[in-house]
């Protein structure tokens, strides 16, 4: 446990509870728990922040996918398979991640971020109505093999090479590709998102960057966060996640780009 005051403490538990709350409904509370602990822990290496912020984050999406599951039509099957790719691309992409400036990804992801907002401003019923009602009705197979390579392997690439909004994307590129409603991409984004997480958490757990104290404090505030961010979801609907989404969506192109900035 690093020498922190109860202040600090607080403050962090507070942002791991509503980093918690933001992951479960639309994904991207990374963006509020990573600056968080470099702004409460300033004198700690940035891989022990990294791997704390992962073990954080773990436990809160694993308790919103529990309370998806119980009540959202999620193919739990099809979740996991995408999952584990995700976890082999995670791995990879972390693999990678020393060899490439962030400053050259930063302004790449603004310009796709913005194209998914003006895509959803523009496009008022994406992810509002489905194809596949997620309780019987078959999903073409080429959807499938895009979801596990594309969604699974792609975005679990990118998460463990840079790794801000992956859990937006992930809601995204599931509703694209699997024309789920929000609220089922987002049930289905938190699965793969724990396999992502465990893959990441994984290696720094070998290679001991984790503050186990602090996480565990952290993440019971990040787990309260997570359910209540579940269950939100699931009563309000797809319009909620999606007026959520269009803000995580801009906060996020605004820190990256002042990030870039600042750079």
């Amino acid at each position: 446990m690093p020498d922190i005051t109860l202040t600090t403490l607080v403050l962090l538990c507070l942002a791991a509870a509503a980093a918690g709350w933001i992951d479960a409904v639309v994904g991207g509370g990374g963006l509020l728990l990573l600056p968080a602990l470099l702004l409460g822990l300033p004198n700690v290496p940035a891989a022990h922040v990294l791997g704390t912020n992962k073990a954080v984050a773990i436990v809160g999406t694993s308790g919103a996918a529990v309370t998806f599951l119980r009540k959202a039509p999620v193919r739990v099957g099809l979740a996991v398979r995408v999952g584990l790719m995700a976890l082999a691309g995670s791995m990879a992409g972390a693999f990678f991640a020393a060899g490439i400036s962030s400053e050259v990804l930063r302004p790449v992801i603004m310009v796709v971020l913005l194209g998914v907002a003006a895509f959803v401003l523009l496009r008022p019923s994406f992810g509002t109505a489905t194809a596949d009602d997620g309780a019987g009705r078959p999903v073409a197979r080429s959807r499938i093999v895009t979801a596990i390579v594309l969604v699974g392997g792609g975005i679990g690439f990118y998460d463990g090479l840079f790794g801000p909004g992956t859990g937006t994307f992930l809601v995204l590129a599931l509703s694209a590709v699997l024309h789920l409603d929000l609220v089922t991409a987002s049930a289905t984004a938190k699965i793969v998102n724990v396999c992502t997480n465990a893959g990441a958490l994984a290696m720094f757990a070998y290679q001991g960057t984790v503050l186990w104290q602090l996480a565990a404090v952290m993440a019971v505030f990040n787990l309260a966060g997570g359910m209540i961010g579940a269950r939100m979801a699931l009563s309000r609907g797809s319009g909620f996640v999606r007026a959520v989404l269009l803000t995580v969506v801009f906060s996020l192109v605004a820190k990256l780009g002042f990030d870039q900035w600042n750079a």
